[in-house]
């Protein structure tokens, strides 16, 4: 009995998140005709779009790799790279709803990688929850969880996604 109470809440709590994200509304999104790059600081855990002036526009708490501290070294460390990159292409997934591609490795990355014979990693994404994972709304970012990538809410993906075209700068500090 015990058993079936937690499946039930299990189903309880992804049909309570399924149906929050299929409620987001395309008028929620502001759409910021100036962002000119986006700065993300580890340790406060925050990206901010950012415009000619280096005022921030907007700010979104976001979850990073498991192990944040530093920069990237390898594949698998769980470090989200730091330095300056761009947003190289976008694309839709099932697991993560949308998500936009940082360039790592750089050149100077894979030089260091090379240099201690391993592999720098690859594939770090700016990326949302996906539809499974959509009732965790705010509360993952209260953890670092993912293997390198910068994680936030539907919303906030949406809202990014919006504003940003592909080739835009991305600053990422400690």
């Amino acid at each position: 009995m015990k058993y079936v109470l937690i499946v039930l809440c299990f189903i309880l709590f992804l049909i309570i998140g399924y149906n929050s994200y299929l409620v987001l509304k395309k008028s929620d999104i502001k759409i910021y005709d100036n962002v000119e790059k986006i700065v993300v600081y580890k340790s406060l855990r925050q990206l901010s779009l950012v415009d000619k002036d280096d005022k921030a526009l907007k700010t979104y708490k976001i979850a990073l790799g498991f192990n944040p501290k530093g920069h990237k070294q390898r594949e698998g460390d769980g470090k989200t790279p730091e330095g300056v990159y761009e947003i190289d292409y976008r694309q839709f997934s099932r697991r993560y709803y949308k998500s936009l591609h940082i360039s790592y490795p750089n050149e100077q990355d894979k030089e260091v990688a090379k240099s201690k014979n391993v592999s720098p990693g690859g594939f770090i994404m700016i990326h949302g929850l996906g539809k499974i994972f959509a009732f965790m709304k705010g509360v993952h970012k209260n953890f670092d969880w993912t293997l390198g990538c910068i994680a936030l809410d539907n919303e906030e993906i949406d809202e990014i996604w919006a504003n940003v075209k592909d080739g835009i700068k991305i600053e990422i500090k400690e």
